[in-house]
C-alpha cells in the first residue's frame, strides 16, 4: 500500500506537494491511472487515481474517501525530555506514532542535557511513521517547552509522572482509566529532580512506575505508550 500525505484535501482533486510528488513519480515510478492512498493527518483516508504524474505537482482524483479513519476513543499525550543523543528521541517519536499517540511535547527539565531540537526534522519523522503504520491522524508535535509551563497548563483527565525515586508507586497499568485523556511525563537521563516531582504532585500529577527495570528515557516513553494503548483495546 502506497500512502502519501497531503494536509489539505478539498473536493475530489488532490495536488501533492513537491516532496510527495517526487516520491510518486521519481521514486515509485507510478504513472497515470495508478492508484494510491492519501491521508490528511486529520482522519481523512483517500483512495485516489493519478491523473497528472508531474514531479512537482502530481495531481490525483479521489475515488473513495473515508473520514475519521480508525478514530480512537481516548487521547494520549506524552511529554518527554529530549535525549542527549537526538537519535533516541527520534526513535521514540517513530515507535510511539506506530503504536498510537495523539500528542507529544518535548520539555526542558532541571537535569536535561539537550536544550535544543529541530522541530522540522522531528515532524518529518512523525509524518513518515504515520504513513508507514497506515494511520490517518497525525500526532500533534508541540514546541519545546519548560517543565513549569507544561505542568501548569495541561488539562488532561489523568496526569502521571514516571520517575525512579525510591518509594512505593503503583504501576501505570493499574491506574489507567479507559476512554479518557491521559498525560504522562517522562524525564531526562538524570531523572526528575525531587523538586520537580513535588511540583508535579502539587498540580495533581500522580506518581507511577513503569516496572522494575531502570529504563532509558526513550524506552520509558515507548513502554508508557504501549501500556495505555493496551489498556484501551
Amino acid at each position: 500500500m502506497q500512502i502519501f500525505y497531503m494536509p489539505v484535501v478539498l473536493g475530489n482533486e488532490i495536488t501533492l506537494d513537491e516532496t510527495e510528488s517526487k516520491h510518486v513519480v521519481k521514486s515509485m515510478r507510478l504513472g497515470k491511472g495508478d492508484k494510491v492512498q492519501v491521508v490528511d493527518g486529520k482522519g481523512g483516508f483517500y483512495t485516489a487515481e493519478i491523473t497528472e504524474p508531474l514531479p512537482k505537482k502530481c495531481r490525483l482524483t479521489v475515488l473513495e474517501a473515508q473520514q475519521e479513519f480508525n478514530k480512537r476513543d481516548f487521547w494520549l499525550h506524552i511529554a518527554i525530555a529530549p535525549t542527549k543523543n537526538i537519535d533516541r528521541l527520534e526513535w521514540f517519536l517513530e515507535k510511539a506514532t506506530e503504536i498510537g499517540i495523539d500528542e507529544i511535547t518535548p520539555f526542558l527539565s532541571e537535569h536535561s542535557e539537550r536544550k535544543t531540537i529541530k522541530p522540522e526534522r522531528l515532524e518529518k519523522i512523525v509524518i513518515s511513521a504515520m504513513k508507514q503504520s497506515v494511520k490517518a491522524y497525525l500526532p500533534k508535535l508541540n514546541p519545546l517547552t519548560s517543565f513549569n509551563a507544561l505542568i501548569q497548563k495541561e488539562m488532561a483527565s489523568q496526569k502521571f509522572i514516571a520517575h525512579c525515586k525510591p518509594g512505593e508507586k503503583p504501576h501505570l497499568k493499574e491506574k489507567i482509566e479507559r476512554k479518557n485523556s491521559t498525560l504522562i511525563l517522562i524525564g531526562p537521563e538524570g531523572d526528575f529532580s525531587p523538586e520537580e516531582v513535588e511540583q508535579a504532585k502539587a498540580h495533581n500529577f500522580k506518581e507511577i512506575s513503569l516496572g522494575n527495570s531502570r529504563l532509558r528515557t526513550e524506552t520509558a516513553g515507548v513502554v508508557a505508550c504501549h501500556i495505555v494503548n493496551l489498556a484501551n483495546e
